[in-house]
């Protein structure tokens, strides 16, 4: 009762919670900004190797970089908050602040609650970001890093899924490319005349690279007979496709090149066609899950950042935000592997880290006030 007395004490939207909001997002902004740097030359040296012996020219990789901020940046909104919430509210308690306010009557809840409602608005604005910039830059940048950089044609339009493929005398359709397997489902062979006429057909349920080509489990050519009918034959007929598995992972889009409601028509797609789509649903709740990240870390920071008044620092909130972001990454990482390969449900995969890390935040959060 006499928390809630002290949070109904001071009115909302008021000069603290805009004093705390703008000191909050200053150090969001610079944040972010250092972070995505860091990212970026990580990225860099990782790739630039690759990219000079490549003989790709200084403006592709100029453009490839600069297409992948967008999702640079989003993959360290939960590093930035973290860390602004570590530090901003770490100096408030370094100077005293913090300490003035809760003399005034005013509990650490109470003191909290304006980085919610803007962990809150980051979260939702987090989210659209994801959904309206990320897809089409990243897609950008796969696209100049598979042709421009790795002189790759695109031959497939969508990926992994739905593919389509030309050779000398036959176009290719391939349903799914399992990367984790070099495995090819769903294969329709069209067989052409010199004139790109049809003369026949070949269905193949699956295709595994064998090293040297892709051998088909078992086969069944169509065949087109004079009179317009069509004949079959069972056999094992070799798939004209000169792609190895390498060159079809260089077409394959990561989760990032997808929106919400394009990788949920997708997941409708495959499981239409009678295609597993387990890993993709756990994409779909990683989409989702992800987002909530900036809520969840300023509960975990909130407690450590009033708690630790006289050695809040630079040096400390850089530590605890390495700390508890790469667990929280390599938790996710972890589950969202055990959630492809079927051990635990798709939702429970994407959310395990968030719940994990909320139940940890609130277990402090509690017992801030003592």
């Amino acid at each position: 009762m006499e928390k809630l007395k002290a949070i109904a004490s001071w009115p909302s939207g008021g000069i603290l919670d805009r004093y705390i909001i703008v000191g909050f997002l200053k150090v969001v902004a610079l944040s972010l900004l250092c972070t995505t740097a860091l990212y970026l030359i990580v990225d860099f040296f990782d790739r630039i190797d690759g990219i000079l012996k490549a003989g790709a020219p200084v403006w592709s990789a100029i453009k490839y970089f600069l297409y992948k901020l967008p999702v640079l940046m989003s993959r360290v909104f939960g590093f930035a908050v973290l860390f602004s919430t570590l530090f901003s509210v770490g100096m408030l308690s370094r100077t005293q602040e913090i300490t003035a306010m809760r003399a005034a009557g005013i509990s650490v809840y109470r003191i909290s609650m304006p980085l919610f409602v803007t962990a809150i608005v980051i979260c939702a604005l987090n989210f659209v970001w994801n959904e309206a910039l990320v897809p089409v830059f990243t897609r950008e940048s796969q696209y100049i890093y598979k042709t421009e950089v790795r002189k790759k044609e695109p031959k497939s339009l969508l990926g992994t899924k739905d593919m389509w493929m030309r050779s000398e005398e036959a176009f290719v359709s391939v349903d799914r490319f399992d990367p984790k397997t070099s495995t090819l489902e769903g294969v329709t062979v069209f067989l052409l005349n010199r004139d790109f006429t049809l003369r026949g057909l070949v269905e193949v349920p699956s295709a595994r690279w064998n090293g040297n080509r892709w051998q088909p489990v078992r086969s069944v050519e169509w065949v087109m007979q004079p009179n317009g009918g069509l004949t079959a034959r069972e056999g094992n007929t070799t798939i004209p496709l000169s792609e190895t598995p390498e060159d079809l992972k260089l077409l394959a889009r990561d989760p990032e090149e997808f929106s919400f409601l394009d990788l949920k028509k997708q997941i409708s797609d495959l499981q239409g066609k009678g295609i597993d789509a387990t890993e993709q649903k756990v994409d779909l709740h990683v989409k989702m899950a992800v987002p909530f990240v900036s809520l969840i870390m300023v509960l975990l920071a909130m407690p450590f950042a009033v708690r630790h008044t006289r050695s809040a620092s630079l040096a400390l909130s850089f530590g605890l935000t390495m700390l508890i972001g790469f667990g929280y990454w390599f938790l996710l990482a972890f589950s969202t592997s055990l959630g492809h390969s079927g051990a635990i449900p798709s939702w429970a995969a994407a959310w395990i880290p968030n719940a994990t890390i909320a139940m940890v935040g609130l277990f402090f959060y509690s017992t801030a006030e003592e």
